[in-house]
């Protein structure tokens, strides 16, 4: 299996044959089963409440996956702006994406705080091949600031984290499936990996892979928030950083909500950048749609100005 930043190093690099204002199908696709966090973090617009925030219809969620499956989604991510696990039926999402339409790939992200033991072995034995903690903070303090959670809290996420590596190792001990566990952390600041240092330390022996990201803005809407300069656009991982424009993700990954809408971004959280709704399109309408296209060419024309994008893309690192 191939670990988790080769992956998104393929996914991030734009390469000529995505180049196209009508791309082909993308090879992976996050979809939120809920827009809901238990989280509220300041650098995250999910705390703004700028839209509704439920649950993906789950009839919707099956017909979506099958067609997408058919069509040569190879890589399915069931998570998007909101906590995954949350959702009460999580690992017969899981069960269904592995097991009934034969995804090679589904991954998953976490805050953690509601990743127990069981609820991961659930979601492990369902087929899941890769799980991923979001773990941002030094300590219990900073982890009060930054997500407006309890300070206890902190301790739960770890222990967590270095749960799911004991229940990854007996599920693969039990049927020989092995899902990769692993961790990413944001440097808000210059001083941010320094002062992580010791937290990082501690759940490294637990994780495959650790990696950083950059501040991202949220296509605009967290710029600035508590002092912090966030990166233009989303550039991947720190270690192979891409260019803001054209931006990867109108080309590489497809982004579906809960409510059923492809969106062109990553940080979606207003709903400006819907280029379809998949409740009456197919998911290749959506995707080659109109007004996909144009933002496409003013993406690979690296001028957005008077786009949606504008916003996102106007920050300097």
């Amino acid at each position: 299996m191939s670990g988790i930043t080769e992956r998104i190093d393929r996914i991030t690099k734009l390469t000529r044959t995505y180049r196209s204002s009508t791309p082909p199908v993308p090879k992976s696709v996050k979809i939120e089963l809920t827009a809901r966090c238990d989280f509220q973090c300041f650098f995250c617009a999910s705390a703004m409440r700028l839209r509704e925030k439920a649950e993906i219809d789950p009839a919707f969620y099956r017909r979506i996956l099958k067609q997408m499956r058919d069509l040569g989604v190879e890589e399915i991510g069931l998570f998007y702006l909101g906590e995954s696990f949350l959702c009460r039926w999580l690992p017969e999402a899981v069960r269904y994406a592995k097991k009934e339409c034969g995804y090679p790939y589904v991954f998953l992200t976490t805050n953690g705080r509601m990743a127990t033991p069981e609820r991961v072995r659930e979601c492990m034995e369902a087929g899941l091949d890769s799980l991923k903690f979001s773990f941002n903070f030094s300590d219990a303090e900073q982890f009060h600031q930054v997500t407006g959670v309890r300070q206890d809290d902190f301790a739960k996420v770890v222990e967590h984290l270095k749960s799911a590596r004991r229940v990854r190792d007996e599920v693969q001990a039990a049927s020989g499936h092995r899902c990769g566990l692993y961790a990413s952390s944001i440097r808000y600041d210059d001083e941010q990996q320094v002062r992580m240092q010791a937290a990082v330390s501690e759940i490294v022996p637990y994780v495959d892979e650790h990696y950083w990201l950059p501040l991202y803005g949220q296509a605009g809407l967290t710029s600035g928030a508590r002092g912090t300069v966030p990166t233009a656009g989303n550039q991947g991982r720190i270690g192979a950083l891409r260019k803001p424009l054209p931006c990867w993700s109108l080309f590489t990954e497809g982004h579906i909500t809960y409510d059923g809408r492809l969106s062109a971004c990553c940080f979606d959280h207003d709903g400006r950048f819907d280029m379809g709704n998949l409740n009456y399109e197919t998911f290749m309408e959506a995707w080659h749609s109109v007004r996909f296209g144009k933002l496409r060419r003013a993406n690979l024309a690296e001028d957005v100005r008077g786009t949606v994008c504008e916003q996102c893309i106007a920050y300097k690192s």
